[in-house]
This record gives structure tokens, sequence and C-alpha cells, in this order.
């Protein structure tokens, strides 16, 4: 019998082909893909989140960690619309306009995606155009903008106008080292996170806000 605590104990250790057996193999036996998915990735990528919050895993065990839930996903996610199972939301992320960081930005796009979310990767350098477009075209419920630097900061208060220009039925949520709650405010975005883990959280309340 498919074991999904397996799946998500290999998942937690960064087991990549490991995951990718027992998932196949669970798909094999018919396991309800939702199942596969909740109790199995994204449970695992929870205590990841959980043991990274609490400074018991650092950046690279995430990111082996986020491998291996993303060689499930590949196997998973083609089963998913076909048995109609929803994600949590749909979130459009990038790095904001004249910052090339990546790092930050792909944790948490890893860990959201291990939250349920169908994530859209902008990828980094990306216009307050750019951003409204993705968030429209993709219909996303959340726009996560990244930002390293103090000096590309002001371009995430550019994206959070031209999205309400554009009438973007969209909340935004904003991070990065220099960013702060307060920082969020002042420029009227909906939400700050302060670190990857968090930021799977705030989009859940996002979303059903």
């Amino acid at each position: 019998m498919a074991d999904l605590d397996a799946i998500a104990q290999n998942l937690i250790n960064g087991k990549k082909d490991e995951v990718e057996k027992l998932v196949k193999e669970a798909v094999d036996e018919k396991v309800p893909v939702g199942d596969i998915l909740s109790k199995g990735l994204i449970a695992g990528m929870g205590v990841v989140g959980e043991r990274f919050k609490n400074n018991e895993f650092y950046v690279p065990e995430v990111l082996i960690a986020a491998r291996a839930m993303k060689a499930g996903m590949a196997i998973l996610e083609p089963l998913l619309s076909e048995a109609g199972v929803e994600p949590e939301g749909k979130v459009v992320i990038g790095t904001v306009k004249g910052d090339l960081h990546d790092i930050g930005k792909n944790l948490v796009a890893m860990m959201l995606q291990g939250g349920g979310f169908k994530v859209i990767d902008l990828g980094i350098d990306v216009s307050a155009e750019k951003f409204v477009e993705g968030a429209k075209s993709e219909g996303a419920q959340v726009c996560a903008l990244s930002a390293l630097l103090t000096t590309t900061m002001p371009r995430m208060a550019d994206v959070v106008k031209a999205l309400k220009e554009a009438g973007a039925e969209v909340k935004v949520m904003i991070g990065g080292a220099p960013v702060t709650q307060s920082y969020a405010d002042e420029i009227g975005a909906d939400g700050y996170a302060p670190d990857a883990a968090s930021a799977v959280d705030k989009a859940k309340e996002l979303v059903t806000a």
C-alpha cells in the first residue's frame, strides 16, 4: 500500500529519487491525486517550512527539499487538473525592475508551490507592466514582489499603483531583506512576509480574505 508518510519524510530529507519513486507507486496504486499532494508533498513541505522558521533548517536544506517536491509535482501536475483538484490559489511572483536577485524569490516560489499554490514565476527585473499583464492573464489572486536592494524598493510602489490603475483584482504581497511591514503599509501593499515560510501563511490569508 502506498505510504504517503514516507513521501513526506523523504521530501523532508531531500531524497528526490525516492520521492519520485513513491509518488509514481502511489499513482499506480490509484491513490487519489489530491491525497498524494496534500498528505505527501504538502505535508512534507509544511514541516520543512516550520523547521526553516525555527532556524532548524537553512536555505540549502530547503532548496534540496524543494527539488524533491518538484520531482513529485512533475508527476502529479498533469493529473491534478484531470482529477479536478484546484490549487489553493494562483500567485504571480517576481523580483522588481532593476533587481537581479532571485534566491529569495525562488525560495518563496518553491514554498508557495509546496503550500498548494499554482505559482507563475515572472523571473527577475520585472517591470510593473509585466506584473499587471501576468496577474490579469493568469487570473492570479496574489501578486508577490521581491526586492533585495533599498534602491529597487520604490519599484514595488510602482507595481501597486499600476495594478490599481489597471483595475486588477489582486492582492499584493511584498518581501525581501530591506522590506518591512511599515513599508508595505506605506505603499498600500496587502501583505508582507519576513521569510519564505511566512509567505505561505500570508498568501493563504490573502486568498481567503
